[in-house]
């Protein structure tokens, strides 16, 4: 007698069957091939990136000392110009004239000082031969002494004229670059009043960066408390980062910081002092300090591909038990260095965290652990094995 089974008998029996057979299959899986890593404490920066801008280390405005008519600009606008080279002339005519009047001056004191020296020299011998009074002689030696006095003063004004007469030629009062030209030939400038031109020295420049003052007590009470080293003063490395992310080749070293917190925004300003030789840092370029303020001792750091979070942002890694299951471990975060985090709680020294290969697993799944600067290779059946859909606990 023949049975007839019918389409919804048949589907439920085909499904029985694979489930069935899905936990056979599930176990002729090999284990997935993964990379590890031991933790091992190591001494690691504390390092904070901080917003700053450039500044010139030295800047002059340059003045003229003497006022007239500007004849000629000598320097190039942009260019690198050395301290005492001539930027300016001004018309020195006027000066040339009074530098004469001066020396005309200063031959008439003289020749009434030689007149002076005679008469009180005749005075004196006849004084020696009681042939005139004392006051006579007195008064030759008065005269004497204001002639000398009239000759110190035309000789000063002599040398103010040529005083004034060198400043017609307009000098750099520092080395550096000069920028844009800010009179023109034929203008006419006040001495101590007018701006010519502006000159930066740029090698070596300043960056000056801002820290939040909570921030930077809460580093200090942490090295007070010794959760962190000091950093010598010759250790602590200053680097620069660019608005695109790439980094100043040549680092800085920091110079201070402010001893009072900007009342405005709570923040305390830091100097640093870097090498610029291409010219490449401009007063006022926006960027980012990385700067090293102490040392953590015994940080334990993993890779950050070694760490995944679940649905609600909680980080986890994969730990290797002993059996070469793994197990979720919850771990909390601190900085980034490179490409590692810091980890501040969750793992110990000696664990063996999962570092390539996480992605697929879960809690005791059994692995094939490789020493993560080893796992460059992976042979094909194990890469296979990998990239397949590992088993649930629930296929188990």
């Amino acid at each position: 007698m023949k049975r007839i089974f019918s389409p919804g008998v048949c589907a439920g029996f085909v499904l029985c069957c694979l489930m069935a057979a899905a936990p056979v299959a599930a176990q002729q899986l090999p284990p997935p091939q993964v990379s590890v890593q031991v933790m091992q404490p190591e001494a690691l920066p504390v390092v904070n990136e901080l917003p700053g801008r450039v500044a010139a280390t030295r800047t002059a405005e340059v003045r003229p000392r003497v006022g007239g008519i500007v004849i000629e600009r000598v320097f190039e606008q942009g260019g690198k110009v050395e301290a005492g080279d001539v930027l300016y002339r001004i018309d020195p005519a006027p000066y040339d004239v009074r530098v004469a009047s001066a020396q005309g001056a200063l031959a008439r004191a003289e020749a009434t000082a030689l007149n002076a020296a005679d008469q009180e020299k005749r005075a004196r011998a006849l004084r020696e031969r009681k042939v005139t009074a004392g006051v006579d002689l007195d008064n030759a030696a008065t005269a004497l002494a204001q002639a000398e006095a009239d000759v110190a003063i035309a000789r000063a004004s002599l040398q103010e004229a040529q005083l004034n007469r060198s400043y017609t030629e307009v000098t750099a009062p520092i080395a550096g670059v000069v920028g844009r030209a800010l009179v023109t030939e034929g203008a006419l400038v006040n001495a101590q009043t007018d701006i010519m031109a502006t000159i930066q020295q740029l090698d070596p420049v300043y960056v000056d960066f801002t820290q939040s003052s909570s921030e930077l007590f809460a580093l200090r009470r942490a090295l007070a408390a010794g959760q962190l080293a000091t950093m010598a003063d010759d250790a602590a490395a200053v680097r620069l980062v660019f608005d695109d992310g790439t980094e100043y080749a040549d680092p800085g070293k920091l110079l201070f910081s402010e001893a009072s917190v900007d009342s405005s925004t709570g923040q305390i300003t830091l100097r640093a002092e870097f090498p610029n030789p291409q010219g490449d840092l401009l007063p006022g370029l926006y960027v980012r300090v990385r700067i090293e303020q102490a040392v953590r001792d015994n940080a334990l750091t993993v890779p950050q591909m070694a760490v995944q979070r679940d649905q609600s942002g909680q980080a986890y890694v994969y730990a290797l038990k002993d059996d070469e299951t793994v197990e979720r471990r919850d771990v909390t975060l601190g900085q980034t260095s490179d490409n590692r985090w810091l980890v501040e709680s969750g793992l110990e020294p000696g664990d063996r965290v999962v570092v390539a290969g996480a992605q697929k697993l879960y809690p005791d799944a059994k692995v094939v652990p490789q020493p993560a600067a080893e796992a460059t290779t992976v042979p094909a059946g194990a890469a296979a094995a990998a990239e397949a859909p590992a088993p649930t606990p629930a296929q188990e």
